[in-house]
């Protein structure tokens, strides 16, 4: 029972939310570490913390995640800030970054197309220092977001307010990546788990789930320096059709990547010129 005067060594084991969200929430009411949360196992909560906690622990069971219940996620060793208007960061992503990275040459430029939280940008900013690093969004309250992100890990990102490529003007870069918008419309998962919560314009195309990939995939080549990369994140069933797409469009060196899980999860080619 969630009441004042109980100790947080009795709410670790009888919050009724799995181990591990149990003392997420629990560090995040009561202001507390990991570490804290053990050597103060015998702290007892106030009126208000009891309240609050309470109040965290009803809106996990109503399904919100518990990213945006405690207001961050962390994304390649980094921790990000995030709100109903950015996707919440996955790990799957990371294989994104990874592959950025590998490609990227020293002192690069690479853009970030819907950056969103700007996990993928600053992740990139900040591994690599030399590299000069431009990230886009449509969203001006995802941009916010992305922006406050940056500077909480103390790296230089541009950003730029964009439907896609409209506010480059001419500039080119080294690498591309995208984690675009690639569910297809009345997809059954857009109404399951966490997605119900996540801004729907950053989840699907409301198309067939390529359209933001036949877009990045097709003004490319004109903001990209010759051999430059394109890496896309798309959904688990996609890579064969973004494969064909990058081809159709002249692409070489053609591949898919696999995640943790053994999945096609990011798809990329470089420019042929």
């Amino acid at each position: 029972m969630i009441a004042p005067g109980v100790t947080v060594g009795a709410l670790q084991s009888g919050l009724p939310l799995d181990p591990l969200e149990n003392r997420i929430l629990l560090c995040h009411a009561l202001g507390l570490t990991r570490v804290g949360l053990i050597t103060q196992n015998e702290r007892v909560l106030t009126t208000g913390e009891a309240d609050n906690l309470r109040s965290l622990i009803e809106r996990r069971q109503r399904g919100e995640p518990i990213a945006y219940i405690v207001g961050k996620r962390e994304f390649f060793g980094l921790d990000f800030r995030v709100t109903d208007a950015v996707l919440i960061p996955r790990p799957d992503t990371e294989l994104l970054v990874e592959l950025a990275l590998d490609r990227l040459p020293q002192g690069g430029r690479a853009l970030d197309m819907g950056t969103g939280s700007g996990a993928i940008a600053v992740a990139i900013a900040h591994t690599r220092r030399d590299a000069q690093v431009t990230a886009l969004d449509v969203s001006p309250r995802a941009l916010d977001v992305a922006r406050s992100n940056a500077a909480a890990n103390g790296v230089a990102v541009r950003f730029l307010q964009s439907d896609w490529y409209s506010a480059l003007a001419g500039e080119v870069f080294d690498l591309i990546a995208s984690n675009p918008p690639y569910i297809a419309d009345g997809d059954i998962h857009l109404s399951q788990g966490d997605l119900r919560f996540e801004p729907a314009g950053a989840l699907t195309d409301h198309a067939d789930g390529l359209s933001a990939l036949r877009t990045i995939i097709a003004g490319a080549p004109a903001r990209l320096v010759a051999q430059g990369w394109l890496l896309m994140e798309h959904g688990y069933d996609q890579a064969a059709q973004v494969r064909q797409l990058l081809t159709a469009e002249g692409y070489t060196e053609v591949q898919s990547w696999r995640d943790l899980a053994g999945i096609e999860r990011v798809t990329g080619g470089r420019v042929s010129r």
